[in-house]
C-alpha cells in the first residue's frame, strides 16, 4: 500500500443528515508491512462512522488542522472510547494541533487541564515536519479565524495535500505544488458577499489545482445547506487536471 485516503466525514462546519463533520483516515504501509494510520481531524460525530473501519483501537497518531468543533470535538469520544475500553486502557498516541490543543479538549469534556486527557493521548503543538512510521507530515499555517494549518503528507512516493479550513492565501500554492491528490474544501458559493479568510469557494478550489496542475482534486467540507453538486459545478468550470470528485463518506482513494 503507497498512500491511502478514506473519508470518514466530510460535512463542513457541522455533521449533516448524511455525513459526520470533517474526518479523513490515512493508511500506508512501512517496509515491514505494518499498517500505520493516522487521522487528519476528527469532527463533530465522527466517531461513530469511524468505527466501522475498525480503526478506533489501532490509531497511530491524530493530526488537527484548528480546533474548531466541525474538526476537532470527536476526541472526546475517542477519550472515552480509550480510557474505558472493556480490553483495557489503550495505549497513549500523539496527537498534533495548534497550541493549547490539550487544554482545550480538556475544557470540552470539563475536565482539569492537568492531567485532562493527557494520560491517553500525547498533545504536541504543530511545529515542523513531523514523521511517523511511513508518513512525513508538514504542517502550513494558513488563512482562518483562528490559527489553523493545512497539511503535506506523504507515503509510498506519493503526496496528498488537505487545506483544512482556509481562505485563500500564499500558503495554498506551496501547499499543492507536485502532489498526487488535492483534497480542498469548498464552503462557499461563487459570486455570494463571502467573508475574506475564512473558506474557499468551489471555483477557487478549482483555480489551485488547475495553477498547479493537480491530477486529483478532491471537494470536501461542503456545509449541509449548500448542494455540493453546486460547488462541484463551480470547480468543474475552471478544473483543467485529471479527476474531479465530491468526497463522499466511507470513499476510499488509492493516492
Amino acid at each position: 500500500m503507497g498512500l491511502r485516503l478514506v473519508v470518514i466525514g466530510c460535512a463542513g462546519s457541522f455533521a449533516g443528515p448524511d455525513s459526520a463533520a470533517s474526518c479523513y483516515l490515512l493508511e500506508a504501509d512501512d517496509p515491514g508491512g505494518r499498517t500505520w494510520r493516522v487521522l487528519l481531524d476528527m469532527g463533530s460525530g465522527a466517531l461513530g462512522p469511524l468505527q466501522r473501519f475498525g480503526t478506533a483501537e489501532d490509531l497511530d497518531g491524530i493530526f488537527f488542522s484548528h480546533l474548531h468543533p466541525d474538526h476537532c470535538l470527536d476526541l472526546t469520544g475517542l477519550y472515552v472510547f480509550r480510557r474505558y475500553h472493556p480490553g483495557g486502557a489503550l495505549p497513549r498516541i500523539p496527537v498534533w494541533g495548534p497550541d493549547g490543543v490539550g487544554a482545550r479538549m480538556a475544557e470540552a469534556y470539563g475536565l482539569p487541564p492537568t492531567p485532562g486527557m493527557g494520560e491517553e493521548f500525547d498533545f504536541r503543538s504543530h511545529d515542523g515536519i513531523v514523521e511517523l512510521g511511513p508518513f512525513r507530515v508538514e504542517p502550513l499555517p494558513v488563512a482562518h479565524p483562528v490559527p489553523a494549518f493545512a497539511f503535506r503528507v506523504s507515503a509510498g512516493g506519493r503526496t496528498l495535500a488537505y487545506t483544512g479550513d482556509t481562505g485563500p492565501c500564499p500558503a495554498l500554492d506551496r501547499l499543492s505544488e507536485g502532489v498526487d491528490l488535492l483534497l480542498a474544501e469548498a464552503s462557499f458559493r461563487d459570486g455570494e458577499d463571502n467573508p475574506p479568510d475564512l473558506h474557499l469557494t468551489g471555483r477557487q478550489a478549482g483555480e489551485l489545482a488547475t495553477r498547479h496542475g493537480v491530477p486529483r482534486l478532491v471537494l470536501t467540507h461542503v456545509p449541509p445547506w449548500y448542494r455540493a453538486e453546486d460547488l462541484l459545478g463551480e470547480a468543474a468550470a475552471v478544473y483543467a487536471g485529471g479527476e474531479l470528485l465530491l468526497a463522499e463518506p466511507g470513499a476510499t482513494y488509492d493516492v
